[in-house]
Parts: structure tokens; sequence; C-alpha cells
């Protein structure tokens, strides 16, 4: 066997293994006495149902002996109802008790996973799938109560039931129970290999949940895209696949309790016909009352859920253990971005008005088997300047910006915000010096008022309506039939291109931050507007700084300086005039877009001419 082989043998046999449960020992511990009590009445439940074929067997004595009195059969029935009452009780408590714990822990389980999706880095999401994420946080979290709550249930059941019932029924006849319980044995080898093969195979089924999730997730968030080229066949083809792979191996696990449970019924029955036999001949010869043997028919009968509980257990905790180590994997994994371990420090405040607000040295980043993104990159900006950043379609310009919050993490001393490496700066601390409108305008299936103040918890009274007129979304408005209030769909469909940038633009103004960051966000932003949005911003961030990336020569013709990236390195830098003059990347792009604009308007000034 090769090495990777191994390697990957090894690793499957960890991720099913049952030391998985040792992540959940805090949770345990924290409701220990629920589940003591729990197993408490769980315990007394099997003692008052293992108690009751002894009342039978007493009565029936009584009776086929035909000297009794009623009160003596009185009193059975009585306690009968006593325990059976018993029964009903501790089967509510212990359900309360091990059921409710088994919630609440998979509710903390899912809180926490949440909250630490939350808290990893954007490579992560990277290289898991949202609809993976999603199965791990809803069905094998699932899995897990049910193996913690339920399993356990069955796991008390089959120790304590059998082992009393084996044990009562040696005492009340050794011999007619030695020969009772000769198919058990199978019973035990079945349950060894039902639960390896259990393992194996439900891990494969979580696998092919998780890749029809993908397809459903990717498939709905893509539906504009579906539906304009006319995929809808092919998308339902891909999702036809993935189902039936779910199902046929959730169909290879159906056969396997086909053939399990069956089985087990057999050998139940056939202890029953050992029994039978076995029992009415002692009866007959006098060595066993009929009472007795009725009681051994009822615990033979009562043996039947234990043994077929055990088949559960085995299911349900190797399901609970693969689920477990699929949502330890996420719950291992590690931020690669973290604030430093003294939790950082901003420089003081009368420091800051005498530093550059941003000062790149020989930065040179690349992501993970993946060439430079950035190669040499030297730059200065000064608080309150606008800086422009121009370039190709793939030249680095929205790495930069991301190196500025640190979304991605460049090298040590490289990247200084107001003086300070941003390595040492705490991440909430940075990240708050900076609003970013990104190149997609992710918008929340919420309404436009809270998409605009969601990064506020509570906004200042008119704040949403100077942002939106900043961004000059105000006069939109009464298209909107419930104004602010009007709830957009998911991701924004219900709006246009431009109004979506719109509202993203106003949800990073309403923040006022240090450093606003436009990633060609007008780029779907008629003219018009866009000379409106850029003359308030002027007039409102005359003290601040503001990077605006675009394509468009006007959009960034009120910056003071301007970045021109050409694969990851600086192709120029100076302001509009020096690099018209230069005839580089921005002086041609700025001669295309004015012989664009003069094509655009000639069979405006021709219709004017004609008789219309």
């Amino acid at each position: 066997m090769s090495g990777d082989q191994e390697s990957k043998k090894e690793k499957t046999k960890h991720q099913t293994s049952l030391g998985a449960f040792k992540s959940l020992l805090p949770y345990l511990s924290r409701y220990r006495w629920r589940y003591f009590w729990g197993l408490l009445c769980l315990i007394t439940v099997d003692a008052a149902q293992i108690i009751i074929p002894q009342f039978i067997r007493r009565a029936i004595d009584l009776i086929s002996g035909g000297d009794f009195r009623w009160k003596e059969i009185l009193f059975i029935c009585l306690a009968m109802v006593g325990a059976m009452a018993l029964i009903a009780l501790g089967r509510f408590f212990w359900r309360y008790f091990i059921h409710g714990s088994s919630r609440r822990i998979e509710t903390e389980l899912r809180e926490r996973l949440f909250d630490h999706l939350l808290g990893l880095s954007w490579d992560f999401y990277q290289k898991n799938k949202i609809g993976d994420l999603m199965a791990r946080s809803i069905n094998d979290l699932n899995a897990v109560r049910l193996s913690i709550g339920m399993g356990l249930v069955a796991l008390v059941d089959f120790v304590v039931m059998a082992s009393a019932i084996l044990t009562v029924m040696f005492v009340q006849d050794p011999r007619s129970a030695l020969l009772a319980v000769i198919p058990l044995p199978l019973v035990t080898v079945l349950i060894l290999v039902f639960g390896s093969a259990v393992g194996r195979r439900f891990r494969r089924a979580q696998e092919a949940y998780s890749r029809m999730s993908d397809t459903v997730q990717e498939t709905f968030a893509g539906i504009r895209v579906i539906k304009s080229f006319v995929k809808e066949d092919w998308f339902f083809k891909k999702f036809a696949d993935t189902n039936d792979d779910y199902r046929n191996v959730n169909m290879e696990l159906t056969r396997l309790f086909g053939i399990f449970f069956p089985f087990v019924s057999f050998l139940s029955g056939l202890t029953i016909l050992i029994m039978m036999f076995i029992g009415g001949v002692r009866v007959v010869e006098g060595y066993m009352s009929p009472g007795s043997l009725v009681a051994l028919f009822r615990y033979l009968q009562m043996l039947i859920w234990p043994l077929m509980g055990a088949g559960f257990m085995v299911n349900m905790i190797q399901r609970g253990a693969v689920s477990l180590s699929r949502v330890n994997e996420v719950l291992e994994a590690k931020p690669s971005i973290v604030s430093p371990g003294d939790g950082g420090t901003a420089p003081a405040a009368e420091k800051v008005a005498a530093l550059p607000a941003v000062e790149i040295r020989g930065l040179d980043f690349s992501y993970t088997g993946e060439a430079a993104a950035l190669s040499d990159i030297n730059l200065r900006i000064r608080r309150g300047e606008w800086l422009g950043i121009m370039g190709r379609t793939g030249s680095g310009k929205s790495t930069l910006i991301k190196t500025l919050p640190r979304l991605v993490d460049p090298p040590a001393g490289t990247v200084l915000v107001f003086g300070q490496d941003v390595r040492d700066w705490d991440l909430k601390t940075l990240r708050g010096l900076f609003a970013v409108a990104p190149q997609d305008s992710y918008l929340f299936s919420d309404s436009i008022k809270n998409n605009i103040s969601y990064g506020l918890e509570a906004p200042a009274e008119g704040a949403v309506k100077k942002a939106a007129e900043l961004s000059a979304l105000e006069r939109d408005l009464t298209a909107f039939t419930g104004g602010w209030e009007t709830l957009i769909g998911e991701r924004g469909l219900t709006l246009s291109g431009g109004q979506k940038q719109r509202v993203a633009i106003s949800r990073a103004l309403i923040l006022e931050s240090e450093f606003l960051i436009l990633d060609d966000s007008l780029s779907a932003v008629d003219a018009e507007t866009e000379r409106r949005i850029l003359g308030e911003l002027l007039r409102e961030r005359k003290e601040k700084t503001t990077i605006i990336i675009s394509h468009r020569v006007s959009t960034l013709r009120h910056a003071a300086s301007i970045l021109v990236l050409d694969q990851g390195r600086i192709a120029e830098y100076g302001s509009p005039r020096e690099l018209l003059a230069r005839q580089g990347f921005y002086a041609r792009m700025a001669a295309l877009q004015q012989l664009d604009e003069r094509e655009g308007a000639a069979p405006k000034t021709a219709g004017e001419g004609g008789g219309g």
C-alpha cells in the first residue's frame, strides 16, 4: 500500500472514530445533572417494566392453582397499574431531561459553529463551499443531537434492560434460559458488523448531501444568469445527478437496515420458539409453573427492544461520530488573519495628523500556490487625499485594497496605516477605519433603510437620509412602493445595477469612516449621477481619505494622484495632468473614452437635426 493510501485510510479512520465525542465533554459536563436525572428516570422505567412480568407470573400461578382470593388478584392488578403509572411518569421525565439536554447542546453547538464561521478569514470560504457548510450546520448537528439523545437511551436500555432481563431469566429457570439465549451471540456479531458498515456509508451519505446542497445553493444564487442563458435543463440534470447519488448512498444504508432488523426479529422469534418447546416440556414435567413460563415469554418479548435498540444505538452513535468529526473539522479550522497577541494598539490621536494615512513599502504579495499578485509596490497617501487606481482586469487593484484593512495578510512592515504596521493593529479597530463599497454590491433581503444602516447599531436620525442624498439614491425613493421600508429581494434582485451600487455606497458613507474605498462601485451609474455623487463626496470628505478604483477616466478626474497597475506592478503614478502628458495607459484610456463619448453623441445630434 502506498504512503498516500495509508494516509487516506488513517484519515478516514480518525474521522469515523468515536473519539470525536471527546469534544462534547464540556457540554455533557455542563448538563451532567440533567443527564443524571434523565438516566435515573430511564433506569426506573426499565426496572418497572421488568417487575410487571413477575406480577403476571404471580397472578397466573394463583389462578391456575384454583385456590386464591380475589383480594390477592386485585392487589396484583393495582400494583401493575402503579408500575404502569411510574413507567408513564418516568418516560416523560427522561425525555424531558435527556432530549431537552441534547437539544440545548445542539443549539449551543450551532451557535458556536456560526460564531466560529464568522471569525474565519476569507480564504477559508475560498476552499469550502457554502452548501457543505450549511449541511454541517444543520444535517450533521441533527445527527449529533440524536446520538447524545436517543442513542444514549438505546445504549442504556441495551445494557441495563438486557442485563436485567437475562439475570432474572437465569435466576428463575437457568436451564430454559440457557437454551433460549443460544441465538443471541449471533446478534452481538451482527451488531458489530452493522456498526462498522453504517459508519462508512453514513459519511458518504453526508458528503453526498453536501454536494446536493452545494448544487441547490449555487443554482438559486445564480438563477438570473441561468435563466439568461436558458440553462435550466442543464442545472436540473446536475441536481438530478447529485440527488440520485444521495438516494443511492442512502439506499445502501436502507439495505443494511433491511437485513439487520428482520434478522434480529428472526433470532428473537427463534428464542421464543425454543422457550416454547423447552418451557412447555418443563411445565408438563412439573419443573416450572405456568406463570413462570408466561413470565419468561414476556421477558423474551421485552428483550427484542434492547436488541433492536442496539442496532439503533450503533446506527445513531456511528452517525453522530461521523457528523461530529465533520463539524469538528470546521471548529478546528483557524483564521489565517488574527489580531496580534496583545490585542494591538492604535497610534495616539495627536500623532495621526502628522503621519501619512497609508504608506506601502516594497509590497510583494501572492495568493497561495499562485503567481505574484503584487510586486514591489511603493506608495504614500496623505490624510484627506483622493487616490485613483486604474489598471487592466487582474492587474492587482482589488488585492492592493484588501491589504489595507488586512482582508489579506501582507508581509510584515510593508503596509502601514497612520505609521503603524497593519499587522500590529487590532483587527476590529483597523477595519473600523475603512468603509468599503465593493465591486459586488451584496445586499441583504431586508428593507432599503436597514441595508443602508446595518453597519450602525443605532443610526442617528436623518443619517440614512443624508447617506442616500450623498449617493443620489433619494431621488429613486418615489419609485419604491414602501419608501425606505421597501423590501428588496435576496441579493437586491428587485433593484437595478445602479440602484444596488448606490445602496452599497450609502451603506459605506453612513459610517463616516476615516477611509472610503469605492472599488469600481460607480460602474453601473450614469455619467450625470456619477458627477453628482463625486461632487457631494468632494464637499463632505475634505478631511478624510478616499480611494477610488475605476476604469473610467471621468470617475478619477478629481483624484489628486492616480496609480496605474499592470500585472501587479506600478506602471504609472502621478496627477491626472502628468499622466496625460506621459501618453501611457491612462492617456490611451482617456482618448478612447473621449472618442466613445463623441461617437455616442453623434446619433443624438443627427436625430435633433431631422424632422423626427
